[in-house]
């Protein structure tokens, strides 16, 4: 676990702000969104992290705030959706829409087009965007990215997000990093350490502005190996700062 021995779990529930990725972070990749697990016990994991660093925990993810409280129920977290796009500042709170725009019905009719003519692709749709999946048919990739580089050719006010086996078209300016700054700079995240926990390239911008911050950001394979090593330092948090 390289890059987390230094981090006393008492010192991150005292001083901590905890921002997390979901897939590939807290739960393990799956062949489609659906088909994650969810641990029982991490919806009560998290609700008590956030207890811990006294609301200080959030999650940030390229899924819909949304789904992640349906997947996470009945725990509703601070939390950044759609790449930091739509943010929830509390818990408790209403979602905010960063982004003000979204994509045109145009490009979405042709991503529906791509996902069916290649068996095995999955498009997911969201409020401000969407995501074409290559997992069931990896050799799709390159022909999904040359289709929305093109689309965010015409148009620079959105931008292309590569991901491990997808590919997202989302509006220009959100990106976890300005979620996880946007977080930090009002209660009860102002004034803690931030530490960002990512599995993918599109977690680069968070851990980025975490660093930026003075901060630490941790890449899962690395510092945990997977998900289950994220969830066992979680509870040692929860442990050591609850003691």
């Amino acid at each position: 676990m390289a890059g987390i021995e230094q981090i006393p779990p008492r010192d991150i529930a005292r001083r901590g702000a905890v921002f997390l990725d979901f897939d590939g972070t807290l739960v393990e990749i799956a062949p489609t969104p659906e088909a994650i697990r969810v641990p029982p016990e991490l919806p009560g994991l998290l609700a008590l992290l956030a207890r811990t660093t006294e609301g200080a925990t959030a999650i940030l993810s390229g899924r819909t705030i949304e789904t992640l409280d349906r997947f996470l129920s009945p725990t509703r977290l601070a939390a950044a959706g759609e790449h930091g796009a739509v943010l929830r500042r509390v818990g408790e709170g209403k979602a905010e829409r960063q982004a003000h725009l979204a994509v045109p019905e145009a490009w979405l009719a042709d991503a529906e087009v791509l996902a069916a003519s290649r068996p095995g692709a999955i498009l997911e749709r969201k409020p401000v965007g969407f995501t074409l999946h290559a997992r069931g048919c990896p050799e799709a990739l390159p022909a999904f990215v040359d289709a929305l580089s093109a689309m965010v050719a015409a148009d620079n006010r959105f931008a292309l997000l590569r991901a491990h086996m997808a590919v997202e078209l989302r509006p220009a300016g959100t990106d976890k990093g300005r979620a996880l700054m946007a977080l930090m700079a009002q209660p009860p995240f102002a004034g803690r350490v931030p530490i960002f926990v990512g599995d993918d390239v599109t977690d680069e911008d968070a851990i980025s502005a975490a660093l930026a911050l003075g901060g630490i950001g941790l890449r899962v394979a690395d510092a945990f190996g997977g998900p289950e090593g994220v969830r066992a330092w979680l509870a040692r948090i929860v442990a050591e700062g609850e003691a």
